[in-house]
């Protein structure tokens, strides 16, 4: 199958940057689509040890939970001012 090809100007940092990440017998276009593809999560499965995940699973609760703490005291409040705005006890 042929496919149209375009032509892009690149500095030469770029090219050795790009060059750096091609692995043998892969084509520069090749090369630009693995690297700028969006990787599925599956792929990270295994990178993190089992307590990592641990830790960083309970992080990012704590921070939901944080996050959440503060949007439902920010809404009390605009409500607040907003019923007091409009003469509602």
């Amino acid at each position: 199958m042929l496919m149209a090809a375009k032509t892009i100007t690149i500095t030469e940092k770029a090219h050795n940057a790009l060059q750096s990440l091609k692995k043998p017998n892969e084509s520069f276009s090749e090369t630009i689509l693995r690297v700028a593809g969006r990787k599925p999560l599956s792929e990270f499965f295994g990178v993190l040890s089992k307590k990592s995940g641990e830790r960083l699973e309970k992080t990012v609760l704590e921070l939901r939970k944080k996050h959440n703490e503060v949007h439902r005291r920010r809404m009390r409040s605009i409500i607040s001012e907003l019923r007091a705005e409009n003469g509602v006890p």
